[in-house]
């Protein structure tokens, strides 16, 4: 049984889409990051950078227990042992590598910064929301473009590069897009969130999703807390 620490973020949702694409049991052990609980011992042991998700497989490379972090270091081991949404070949492997790496260099950050700055800063800064909010305007249309000519962003066949992407798309509105402006990418955001995988991976900790807006959450998030040593 494989434990997952997580939380109903956009990188808990791509590890809870992908173990049940995969048909892998698992049980998610959650970490309330507004209330601070990143931080417990426990979890930096096998997360040292105090985010989710993070993993602990007993039955590993060998038959041996391995702890992960980061959700697309996380996503390339489950697609490695159970040999699926991952081509087997050397060229379509990379064409899907490509895209999870702009996910995780472009897409996470750049889309984070834009929610950052739009919603939980606590002062609106207009450079920072035009910025941040043009910057993900042109990464829809990279994508669209990417599309238009590809059934999936990783190729013809759906991927681990998809299952990265797709959940920092839900908030799209809080990020200063319209996804009707990208038909494409629409067409694939709504094949995507129909997948019954996909549902029951957005299903998880869904009852103890909640905003991060308060005064605990945003100093455990963006204050004092995320840069004590612990």
């Amino acid at each position: 049984m494989i434990d997952v620490y997580s939380w109903p973020t956009p990188n808990g949702h791509k590890v809870h889409i992908m173990l049940e694409e995969c048909g892998l049991p698992y049980r998610v052990i959650p970490v309330d990051i507004g209330s601070g609980a990143q931080f417990e011992h426990r979890f930096l042991a096998i997360s040292p950078n105090n985010k989710i998700p993070a993993l602990i497989d007993p039955t590993g490379p060998d038959q041996r227990p391995i702890s992960l972090f980061e959700s697309g270091a996380i996503l390339l081991y489950l697609a490695g042992k159970t040999g699926q949404l991952l081509p087997n070949d050397t060229a379509g492997k990379y064409e899907v590598l490509q895209w999870l790496m702009f996910q995780m260099g472009s897409v996470g950050p750049m889309l984070g910064q834009a929610h950052h700055f739009r919603v939980y800063a606590p002062e609106k800064i207009v450079y920072a929301i035009d910025r941040y909010s043009s910057e993900a305007q042109r990464l829809y249309r990279v994508m669209n473009t990417r599309l238009a000519a590809s059934t999936y962003l990783g190729g013809r066949d759906y991927s681990i590069a998809d299952i990265a992407v797709f959940p920092w798309l839900r908030s799209w509105k809080n990020q200063g897009v319209s996804l009707s402006d990208y038909p494409h990418l629409k067409g694939w955001f709504d094949e995507v969130a129909a997948r019954p995988a996909v549902q029951r991976g957005l299903a998880v900790l869904s009852e103890q999703h909640k905003p991060l807006t308060g005064e605990l959450a945003r100093e455990n998030l963006f204050g004092e807390n995320q840069y004590k040593r612990h």
